[in-house]
């Protein structure tokens, strides 16, 4: 990948690392899950429209509006209030873990719809190996707790949203500026959103945790990151730019440890272990061809014999 794409990347790895840990903040402090959600698209949207706008890019949207909806509604709409309702019923860490399954749902999907992320070979091997994954994670750590099958239900249905909006993305909006595309989508989830949030408000004002949880969840975990993932899936395609998703769980399980004082349990670590294997897999387990390009110039420095002692090294003279 580019020096840019890494640094995407590495933006969107942390970015989507700790918002499982402030949608818990919000939810625990008595914030719906319907009005998390509306609130940070909201705070979103108002601030990638206004630099979308700025820099005069929104003219660029005219004609795309099916596209942007099939995109919002899957990425977005469906995916944020199911999470921070899983959270509501399982730990942050646990709802991130079964968020790393995202690269196997991208697999089966491009079964059907991209030849091109088509798992075959080693990559069928990894999606099994991760479906095994998600098998132990739920198996172990939440079958004997109704309440906590639902939660981790919601969240596999969000991570499943999460596989296909990429791939739209990629196929019909990847050509424009990702603050006009991700500001007009996160409009669309706004407005989408509002009833359900108007349904259910706060019954009280929010804690000043609460509050910060959802300013935090809208300026970086939601604008910032969006933008940053918008040119990574442009520049690298849906299933080299989710290998976010090999990152953003451990991420999210050490503020979970650390902040929550949360404590995974033996399924937890099993199945982190076995979809983030899987994950590898099924995006050809290769390293990306920057790390492949600075592993080989390795590799030939070590085979390259010594200099005769006294002998001048060129570069350096």
């Amino acid at each position: 990948m580019s020096p840019r794409a890494w640094s995407c990347f590495a933006a969107v790895a942390t970015l989507w690392g700790i918002p499982y840990l402030f949608i818990k903040v919000a939810v625990d402090e008595g914030v719906p899950p319907a009005f998390v959600a509306w609130s940070r698209v909201t705070l979103g949207a108002a601030v990638l429209l206004a630099l979308a706008w700025r820099a005069g890019l929104l003219r660029s949207l005219r004609g795309r509006g099916k596209w942007l909806a099939a995109y919002a509604f899957p990425e977005i709409v469906i995916p944020f209030p199911l999470i921070a309702a899983g959270e509501q019923r399982i730990a942050s860490s646990l709802a991130a873990i079964m968020i790393a399954a995202v690269p196997l749902f991208i697999a089966l999907l491009a079964i059907r719809f991209d030849p091109a992320e088509r798992a075959e070979g080693r990559r069928l091997v990894g999606l099994l190996i991760g479906l095994g994954g998600v098998v132990a994670l739920v198996g172990i750590d939440v079958s004997g707790d109704p309440r906590e099958l639902v939660g981790a239900a919601m969240v596999l249905v969000a991570a499943f949203g999460y596989a296909v909006g990429p791939m739209v993305l990629k196929r019909t909006l990847a050509d424009l500026d990702p603050r006009a595309t991700m500001g007009a989508s996160l409009l669309i989830a706004s407005i989408a959103l509002a009833p359900a949030a108007a349904v259910a408000p706060p019954t009280e004002m929010p804690s000043t945790a609460a509050i910060v949880a959802l300013v935090v969840l809208g300026l970086f975990c939601t604008a910032a990151a969006f933008v940053f993932f918008g040119i990574l899936i442009a520049e690298v395609g849906p299933g080299r730019g989710l290998v976010i998703t090999y990152v953003a769980p451990v991420i999210a399980v050490a503020c979970g440890v650390t902040v929550l004082d949360e404590r995974p349990g033996v399924g937890a670590v099993a199945g982190l272990l076995l979809i983030l294997a899987g994950s590898w897999l099924s995006t050809d387990g290769r390293l990306p061809p920057g790390l492949m390009q600075l592993a080989a110039r390795r590799r030939r420095r070590r085979a390259e014999p010594a200099p005769a002692r006294g002998s001048v090294d060129p570069v350096s003279a």
